[in-house]
């Protein structure tokens, strides 16, 4: 399953859409707060994350989540491509760093790659 987080419900659709066109479970997240309090997170196998959002970023989530130490691929998102954020994320393990509005081929490579050595979706 591949959970998305973004803030903007648009993203959060046309992503999953997406996502599940390439035939991947999908579960949508409005907050990575939301994530994390869901029961989601034991058949999770990748995550999309926006970068910025309220309360919570996607970073600080990906901190919580190493914190926890859970190995989850985490793909970030964001319409604010700061090549400090960049650098500090792929430094940290993230899979992949996309500006908005990012190219489907892009995300689903780095989905793919995220996925290596999982089963494939039925």
């Amino acid at each position: 399953m591949i959970a998305i987080i973004d803030d903007d419900e648009s993203v959060r659709v046309a992503t999953e859409s997406l996502v599940r066109s390439f035939g991947f479970k999908t579960s949508v997240f409005a907050s990575p707060e939301a994530f994390l309090a869901s029961s989601r997170m034991a058949d999770t196998h990748c995550v999309i994350t926006d970068v910025q959002m309220p309360d919570m970023s996607g970073i600080e989530l990906f901190d919580v989540l190493r914190a926890r130490g859970t190995g989850l691929p985490v793909i970030f998102i964001t319409s604010f491509p700061e090549e400090r954020v960049r650098r500090r994320v792929e430094e940290a393990g993230a899979v992949g760093f996309l500006a908005k509005p990012f190219d489907a081929d892009t995300i689903m490579g780095f989905v793919f790659e995220a996925l290596k050595g999982q089963p494939r979706p039925h």
